[in-house]
């Protein structure tokens, strides 16, 4: 289908998939289109009521009949459903090593920044052959993130966080939309995905101004907004200690277990007493709901994100051969 002029080319490795499971639907629904439409005709022009002629004799019909014509629809639509639900969830779920981007939508424009620090508007930057986790967010209305050559279409609703991934597979500048009306100017909030080689785009990583990385800016809103003082990072405080917090299981004081992901982060931050942890106190921590952008929120939820994170361990470095006897030569 993306060597159709109608159709917008191929430029990631799920775009193949999704456009084998469109043509098969697309044969299937006229294959069964031309039955029931050339059956329709031929038994009204067959069996059409002549001038004169008796009325024709009633058929009950055959159960065999119906069984096949039910059977052979519903495995069908069985084979159309695994398919689909197959592709679905290999869609919604970002692979290991990612590189990660994180996007806002904004009345009328796309606001992207990359862990490094590097920040765009309306333009995208991402290396061929390696899996890109976008990090979606919305400031005010609901958006849809979407690039038609990679098959990627995502709404992105205010309030939460949504996830969608691809990889691209061929250098070239392909387009941004955004496909869900939000808006007086919904038609020119759009941009460019810039698909690049890997040494060309770190070419382009080391370019360019930048003010810090997000863990870095994250690092000054949490001392900014005083949450050090209570999180303490490194010892028990009043509130719970971020040390190797992401991703995993935290208890709370209902009794339920919840994940500690990006969703769990951002609401403990505009809503800390939603979900209290075991052992601490409600009405500790401040709400700081329409005190700090998506923005901000973003770049807090990344530096917390790196306190779980393991150190990297040193790379040993080679000695002197040894003798015999264990003294160098």
């Amino acid at each position: 289908m993306g060597n159709l002029s109608i159709f917008p080319p191929r430029g990631s490795a799920f775009a193949g998939q999704v456009d084998l499971l469109y043509t098969f639907l697309l044969v299937v629904s006229a294959i069964m289109m031309v039955l029931i439409f050339g059956c329709i005709f031929i038994f009204a022009v067959k069996y059409r009521r002549r001038p004169g002629a008796p009325p024709p004799p009633q058929h009950h019909g055959s159960m065999l009949l119906e069984a096949v014509w039910s059977t052979i629809p519903f495995l069908v639509m069985l084979v159309m459903f695994v398919w689909g639900a197959k592709l679905y969830f290999d869609s919604a779920t970002p692979p290991a090593n990612t590189l990660d981007l994180y996007v806002t939508g904004k009345q009328w424009m796309w606001k992207v920044e990359y862990p490094g620090g590097q920040r765009e508007i309306n333009e995208i930057h991402v290396p061929t052959g390696t899996p890109v986790k976008v990090t979606l967010a919305s400031e005010d209305v609901i958006h849809s993130f979407f690039i038609p050559a990679f098959r990627v279409k995502h709404d992105v609703v205010p309030g939460h966080y949504e996830i969608a991934w691809f990889q691209a597979t061929k250098p070239g500048r392909y387009h941004l939309f955004c496909a869900e009306y939000c808006g007086a100017d919904h038609s020119k909030m759009g941009g460019w995905v810039n698909v690049m080689s890997p040494a060309d785009y770190e070419v382009w990583l080391s370019g360019g101004e930048r003010g810090g990385s997000m863990v870095d800016q994250g690092a000054k809103l949490f001392s900014q907004y005083g949450c050090v003082t209570c999180h303490v990072l490194d010892a028990k405080g009043r509130c719970p200690s971020l040390r190797n917090m992401f991703g995993h299981p935290v208890q709370l004081d209902d009794g339920r277990t919840v994940m500690a992901d990006e969703a769990y982060v951002r609401e403990s931050i505009l809503d800390p007493n939603a979900k209290i942890v075991k052992g601490y106190e409600r009405n500790v921590m401040p709400v700081f709901q329409g005190q700090i952008s998506e923005e901000g929120l973003l770049q807090l939820i990344v530096f917390v994100k790196s306190l779980s994170q393991p150190p990297e361990q040193p790379v040993p470095t080679k000695g002197p051969p040894v003798t015999a006897k264990g003294s160098p030569k």
